[in-house]
């Protein structure tokens, strides 16, 4: 990754008068908006998303800004019912991720960009390169904030990636202060939203699926190449070899009466949709 390019002294008081602003509202709900305000003097960010967290629930929208309203039921609506159960980083944060800042490319597993869920939740919703700052709150809580490009068919520069992440001390503070010094309940409870509201486990969601049809393990590598896994990488996450891998994939496929990664998909949000298995409230 190439060095950031030092910002001009005009940037750099419109960021620390932004950052002002952000620390003032720090136990607000407004906060978030001066946050965004801020990243943005320093990078330009189409759009951006900030979500809690939790381990095995699905996140939870705090606030979004530069979703264009044709993408909002794409990104926004389908996306927190059932479209992260694939997304790479919501997958690695329910893991444990440790804090910090990560890129899609980090993340992301071997043939992720190949994947129909790439090519349906992030192409055609405008998303192509993200970037995340991630915060612990808690031992199963975090706050993430999502930035990504794509809209005008444009990705983040490996310099102004370098610059997002020499700022994540002051990015990661702000957001862990807006978390636990009230600013975060205002936002929840301004959305009417209950902790005790009712999501079934990523792990359970995904093993439902087909549970009639296919056994544990053709299961186990339907899900892996949902979530884009190649045939080497799913053998090296179950600890098998590729033959076996291929041999349970013909099988499953055969199964399901289908003949692609792209049919399966379709499947599988099928399944979500009817079952109404990860519905949200």
């Amino acid at each position: 990754m190439t060095t950031a390019p030092d910002p001009t002294l005009q940037q750099l008081e419109a960021w620390h008068r932004a950052l002002a602003q952000a620390l003032i509202h720090v136990d607000e709900a407004c906060f978030l908006e001066h946050l965004a305000s801020a990243l943005c003097v320093l990078t330009p960010i189409e759009s951006m998303m900030i979500s809690l967290e939790r381990q095995g629930l699905a996140p939870h929208l705090l606030y979004q800004q530069g979703i264009p309203r044709a993408y909002q039921d794409e990104i926004i609506h389908r996306y927190f019912s059932r479209g992260y159960l694939l997304d790479p980083f919501c997958l690695a944060v329910d893991k444990g991720l440790a804090e910090g800042f990560y890129h899609l490319a980090q993340i992301a597993p071997d043939d992720f960009f190949n994947s129909e869920y790439y090519k349906t939740y992030y192409l055609r919703s405008g998303g192509a390169q993200e970037s995340y700052y991630i915060v612990d709150l808690g031992p199963q809580s975090k706050i993430s904030l999502c930035m990504f490009q794509g809209l005008s068919a444009g990705q983040f520069s490996d310099a102004q990636l370098a610059l997002q992440q020499a700022t994540q001390a002051m990015v990661r503070e702000l957001l862990r202060r807006f978390g636990t010094t009230g600013g975060l309940a205002k936002v929840i409870r301004d959305e009417g939203f209950t902790q005790t509201q009712a999501h079934q486990q990523i792990e359970a969601a995904f093993m439902g699926f087909a549970s009639g049809v296919l056994t544990v393990r053709e299961r186990e590598i339907a899900h892996l190449i949902l979530r884009g896994h190649s045939v080497k990488s799913t053998a090296q996450v179950l600890g098998i070899s590729p033959e076996t891998v291929r041999m349970h994939r013909k099988n499953l496929y055969t199964k399901l009466a289908i003949n692609s990664q792209a049919e399966l998909f379709a499947l599988f949000i099928e399944w979500l949709t009817r079952s109404g298995a990860m519905a949200r409230a």
